[in-house]
């Protein structure tokens, strides 16, 4: 199949899920040519602000291929992927990224994210509407819980 056609399939997921009363975001994960995940944004079934299209098919993606790295992967979405989904996709090891509507074909109907990801780019103590702060646990080294990580690793 084609990078056209894979983003067609993203785009008929978010239409049946408009249909479905959903959100119309759709996402197909493809590894070595084939469909590996989907996913359709399913905020508001799940009450869940993490579960937009392309998490969804992520978290599928790496059930599938049992690991999380996916970076042989393409991720196909039918809009501009936001702030959070593009995180999970660098963290992931995702380095092609396909998407049909951009933030600014979203944003007259309320769905753009390009507030969001302006004000990321901003160091998170300095972000309008974010308190952030460090406050470290009493009595311990600064790397008690990742020297135990790491140890366990061994």
């Amino acid at each position: 199949m084609s990078d056209k056609q894979f983003l067609q399939q993203a785009i008929n997921l978010a239409t049946e899920n408009v249909q479905a009363g959903g959100r119309p975001f759709g996402a197909v994960v493809v590894c070595d040519g084939h469909v590996v995940a989907t996913g359709v944004n399913q905020m508001l079934e799940l009450n869940d602000p993490t579960a937009h299209a392309e998490l969804m098919a992520l978290r599928q993606a790496g059930k599938t291929l049992k690991r999380v790295k996916l970076d042989d992967c393409v991720v196909y979405a039918s809009g501009q992927p936001c702030p959070m989904c593009l995180a999970a996709m660098r963290m992931a090891g995702i380095s092609r990224v396909i998407y049909a509507y951009s933030n600014q074909d979203a944003q007259p109907f309320g769905l753009s994210t390009e507030t969001i990801a302006q004000a990321l780019r901003v160091v998170p103590e300095h972000q309008a509407g974010l308190h952030f702060e460090q406050l470290r646990p009493d009595n311990q080294p600064r790397s008690t819980l990742y020297q135990l990580w790491w140890e366990k690793q061994s």
